[in-house]
């Protein structure tokens, strides 16, 4: 017998929509790395994209547990000697908030093409409103 792999008309992509209020971050991220990835279909297969869009509203009313706000750090580097720059928690929520998520979802995402396809598929707001309303997404539940 013969392994049933999905073709690409075979799977069906819904939209989501995932309101982020008083959410931890933590775990609002790994629910939504799991619907990227298509982890909560049947058809799930490992090396393929079958899983939904997801919209995630409110980013910046996520919530963290202790004292992450100011203890948690983001770091970019310029490639410069001494071009490190560091942002905490804090600041980052108050100067781009749909950053904070979506580093935590990228995180949980394999680290290859096929991750950052998923990441394609997530879009992020900081506001209750977002664009998408005409491929009707579906509430989601966290």
């Amino acid at each position: 017998m013969k392994t049933w792999t999905p073709t690409l008309q075979e799977i069906k992509r819904d939209w989501i929509v995932v309101d982020a209020q008083d959410k931890i971050l933590g775990r609002l991220a790994t629910q939504i790395a799991m619907h990227l990835r298509g982890k909560h279909k049947p058809e799930y297969t490992p090396h393929m994209d079958n899983g939904d869009f997801v919209v995630v509203v409110n980013a910046e009313k996520i919530a963290v547990t202790g004292n992450k706000l100011q203890d948690k750090k983001y770091y970019r580097h310029s490639g410069f000697p001494g071009g490190i720059k560091e942002i905490s928690l804090r600041d980052q929520l108050n100067k781009k908030p749909e950053e904070v998520i979506r580093l935590a979802v990228r995180g949980m995402l394999p680290k290859n093409r096929l991750g950052r396809q998923l990441l394609k598929k997530l879009k992020i707001y900081a506001g209750p409103e977002h664009p998408h309303t005409a491929q009707e997404p579906k509430p989601l539940d966290i």
